[in-house]
């Protein structure tokens, strides 16, 4: 049964061989690792008014130089990633960068930054769907954390399905997002050449406005560069493109960046000359669709489109998460399960995992994208600084042929992503300050993974001047709870193995009980020896144990081992584990540690 439910929703197992046929042409790779960067349009400008509404509606007009501000770190960016895709091709963006330029730690920061900045794309970006959804219907709003929750669920079904697959799927209401924004960019220009829309409703660029200050401009520009999010995605994900994959990564990072550049542009154009004041029950690209169609047809097109496409732009996580955890992996940094391709090709633990942290994060903020915003973008302007840093440095080390321009592009990425990153402490720290716990905490954790991974090669790895000692002898002792078949086919199997020693051991909680059981052993099995123990608390484990300790001191002045043959019965149907005890699991639970006592299930299946 949960093999069918697994085939209906993720589809059959893919051959390794036809993992060729799961890499993406530049279409598709647009739409699933740039559905982040673009979606951003739909809240980058607003962010910036939010905080420009500080002061009062005559500062809107700042929002015009402040995208502006944003635009250029956008081309410092794209720029200096694409020169991070020529130099690292096999990807790894800037946990790669960081780690062999600048150091091991560097790498880690940027790596672990990375990896929570994916589960908040996730969560954000489908907070921002529901906002969407509900800023057109009002009446649901009440209902955004569970909608929220099951687009999760979906996408994570959906990336289970494979890179191609939902590539496919993703592709269309990216490009139909693009085009509704393209056409109401057009009919919004019109508006205004056409002189519909009034002077008053904004105010002059250029007007003097009190209360402003460079501080509060500063706090817009770093809110407003949230919108830049997800431009390291391509970075991270070159082994998912194509042959050549390093120049079709190229070519897709730019249209991105062209993409974002005009539609960042022309949303803060428009709000700017609607005179649009955001509120917190209809967005920003809400109010210019209704000014520019009234809520006709044309208006909820567009709705649908921009809270389909935040809903999907959290593919970028799912896209590029799995991909940083590999490399990760690779290094010994996070658990090995994340190296593994699942049936469809994709690495479906970070797929998995991905889903559920999201999820998490949004009931725990309650779906509300203001409250992630700050955060999700501070986490990302980290390892931007870190990876515009860490090609500096390497431009300066190799000085190759034009190193000087190139040098200069990722000098000019770094100091605006520090000047962000600063912006953002300064400005949001009651928002960003748990980013100075959890970057530390997992670093920590990196580590002691990897020590972990260190430790073991030694101990696993044969030394001819220490081999193993050998055993001349085992002592085998079969815990019994009864006269049974099960019991019976573990003695029957362990006599085969021909034990020096072979002890069966019966635990009591009642004296009587405990002679009555010794006379009925004596005769159904008079050549074994059976060891009762009184429990007089009820425990199965304690005496056992203490059996256990004594049995085997003994067997390791002879140089024996001692096995614990433990008889379990399976159930036919598993719901009916629930009826029976399991006390041969918590035997086993217990005894799994002890380092010089060997464990042997001989499982007994029923039939009924």
């Amino acid at each position: 049964m949960m093999g069918f439910i697994k085939r209906s929703l993720i589809g059959r197992p893919l051959k390794s061989s036809e993992l060729m046929d799961q890499k993406l042409s530049k279409t598709k790779a647009l739409a699933i690792l740039s559905s982040d960067a673009l979606s951003s349009v739909a809240y980058g400008p607003e962010q910036i008014l939010i905080v420009l509404m500080a002061v009062g509606a005559a500062a809107l007009w700042y929002s015009v130089p402040i995208a502006v501000g944003v635009i250029v770190l956008l081309v410092a960016l794209i720029f200096s990633y694409r020169q991070v895709i020529y130099a690292y091709p096999h990807g790894g963006g800037a946990y790669i960068v960081s780690k062999e330029n600048i150091g091991q730690n560097a790498g880690l920061i940027a790596g672990g930054s990375l990896l929570v900045d994916y589960i908040l794309t996730v969560a954000v970006s489908v907070s921002a769907g529901t906002d969407a959804i509900t800023s057109a219907f009002p009446s649901l709003h009440h209902y955004g954390v569970l909608m929220a929750v099951i687009f999760v669920i979906l996408l994570t079904i959906l990336n289970l399905r494979g890179v191609t697959e939902s590539a496919t799927i993703l592709a269309y209401p990216v490009y139909l997002f693009v085009l509704s924004l393209f056409i109401l960019m057009g009919v919004g220009i019109y508006r205004i050449a056409n002189g519909e829309v009034p002077m008053a409703a904004h105010t002059a660029v250029g007007t003097p406005v009190a209360g402003v200050t460079l501080f509060l401009l500063l706090k817009a520009f770093a809110s407003g560069s949230s919108a830049l999010t997800g431009v390291e995605a391509i970075s991270n994900a070159i082994p998912n493109f194509r042959k050549p994959a390093p120049i079709n990564a190229t070519r897709t990072l730019l249209a991105m960046g062209g993409l974002l550049a005009i539609l960042f542009a022309g949303i803060v154009f428009l709000a700017y000359y609607y005179g649009i004041v955001p509120n917190a029950h209809q967005t920003v690209v809400s109010q210019i669709a209704e000014e520019s169609f009234g809520r006709g047809i044309m208006y909820f097109i567009i709705q649908g489109m921009t809270a389909l496409i935040l809903v999907l732009a959290a593919n970028t996580g799912f896209s590029a998460f799995p991909l940083l955890a590999v490399n990760l992996s690779k290094d010994k940094y996070i658990p090995r399960m994340f190296q593994i391709r699942g049936d469809r090709l994709g690495y479906s633990n970070g797929i998995i995992l991905l889903g559920l942290a999201a999820i998490v994060l949004i009931i725990l903020f309650g779906g509300k994208t203001e409250s992630l915003i700050p955060l999700y973008a501070t986490g990302v302007f980290i390892p931007f600084t870190l990876a515009q840093s860490g090609m500096m440095k390497k431009w300066w080390k190799e000085r190759p042929k034009g190193w000087q321009g190139k040098f200069a592009i990722n000098m000019i990425g770094a100091i605006i992503s520090f000047t962000v990153a600063a912006i953002f402490f300064m400005t949001k720290f009651t928002h960003v300050w748990p980013i100075l716990i959890f970057i530390p905490v997992i670093v920590i954790i990196f580590h002691r993974i990897k020590l972990h991974y260190d430790s073991i090669g030694p101990q696993l790895k044969l030394d001819a001047e220490n081999p193993m000692p050998a055993i001349d002898g085992n002592v085998m002792i079969i815990p019994v709870s009864g006269i049974t078949k099960m019991v019976e086919n573990s003695i029957n199997y362990v006599q085969k193995l021909h034990p020096e020693v072979l002890i069966a051991v019966y635990i009591a909680f009642d004296k009587d009980e405990m002679k009555a059981f010794e006379e009925k052993w004596n005769k159904w099995q008079p050549d074994i020896r059976l060891v009762t123990l009184y429990s007089p608390y009820r425990s199965i484990i304690q005496p056992l144990t203490k059996f256990i300790d004594k049995v085997e001191k003994r067997a390791r002045e002879n140089n024996y081992q001692v096995s614990i043959t433990i008889p379990q019965f399976i159930p036919k149907k598993g719901w009916h584990n629930i009826l029976h005890n399991q006390s041969s699991m918590l035997i086993k639970a217990y005894l799994l540690y002890r380092r010089n006592v060997v464990l042997v299930t001989i499982p007994f299946k029923l039939l009924k």
